[in-house]
């Protein structure tokens, strides 16, 4: 298993794991209008900016095939997402070990937002939610997150 950090090429592999793992893991958690609030969210040009920024980063396998990734934003962790068929195999947990590693470097909390198929990860990590926010989408639809929260050791 390595990380690294994506590159403008990458696009294509950052995006698909994205769109994959919402699709197939999100309607599970949320109606339709949540769903398509976080695919759009999580759209051409907010990845493409994240790459250029070089906040973006991608897991890969021992066969070094993609199967992760993971944006970092100050001290936030965005847009983690491991495809579903290589999920239960530690990517997940790799890559946030990563990116917590990354964030204590320069920060002493790290506050990501936590949709409903990531909150129990996050608590199960050391994470506590400090607030619940709601908003309404389409279709008459709510999406749900938390903000976490877990200080430096």
């Amino acid at each position: 298993m390595s990380i690294k950090t994506a590159k403008t090429a990458d696009f294509d592999t950052v995006k698909e794991i994205t769109v994959k793992t919402i699709a197939a893991i999100y309607p599970h958690y949320y109606p339709k209008g949540a769903v398509e609030f976080f695919l759009e969210h999580h759209n051409d040009e907010n990845i493409t900016y994240d790459i250029h920024s070089n906040k973006v980063f991608l897991c890969f396998d021992n066969e070094h095939n993609p199967v992760g990734t993971a944006t970092i934003k100050d001290n936030e962790i965005c847009r983690l997402f491991v495809l579903p068929k290589y999920q239960g195999n530690g990517y997940g947990r790799e890559l946030l070990e990563f990116c917590e590693k990354a964030i204590f470097e320069k920060y002493d909390e790290i506050l990501p937002d936590a949709p409903l198929p990531a909150k129990r990860i996050y608590l199960k990590r050391g994470y506590t939610s400090t607030e619940t926010n709601l908003i309404k989408v389409n279709y008459d639809d709510f999406l749900y997150y938390d903000v976490m929260s877990k200080k430096k050791a």
